[in-house]
């Protein structure tokens, strides 16, 4: 795995809206990785959820995350950012859903009537694969 920062293709593959899984971790230990929304800020990662989801549970007991993005246009390239949640935040005006949303679709997020609450990920590892293979992946 390789330290940040990201070569400048693998930037312009994290700033398009690609399908996006990120794991968290149980009070157990135990993974639950769940699709989401992802975007690429300048080096960090900013993800929105609903107030009410575990996910949120998840990152408060542990904060460490990982975020795998596939290519849309080639699903076996794809970029795994391995990291933490270093801030969490009340969306209180909706500001970062709708930026996700504009992302994603191109209009503000729909539905207004529910609380949402912003993460900050910092990129400590990460890895590629196909187009976005880092140096250090092994070959095969």
């Amino acid at each position: 795995m390789s330290k940040p920062p990201l070569p400048e293709t693998a930037v312009a593959m994290l700033s398009k809206p690609n399908p996006a899984v990120i794991t968290t971790m149980r009070s157990d230990g135990q993974p639950v990785s769940t699709a989401t929304w992802y975007l690429w800020d300048d080096g960090r990662v900013l993800v929105n959820m609903d107030e009410g989801r575990k996910r949120l549970d998840h990152i408060r007991n542990d904060p460490r995350v990982t975020l795998t993005v596939l290519d849309n246009d080639d699903w076996y390239t794809h970029v795994s950012l391995i990291g933490h949640v270093a801030e969490l935040r009340d969306d209180e005006d909706l500001t970062d859903i709708d930026r996700l949303s504009q992302h994603y679709l191109g209009q503000p997020y729909a539905q207004r009537d529910r609380n949402r609450v912003s993460a900050w990920i910092e990129i400590d590892r990460w890895h590629g694969w196909g187009g976005q293979r880092d140096s250090d992946q092994a070959a095969g």
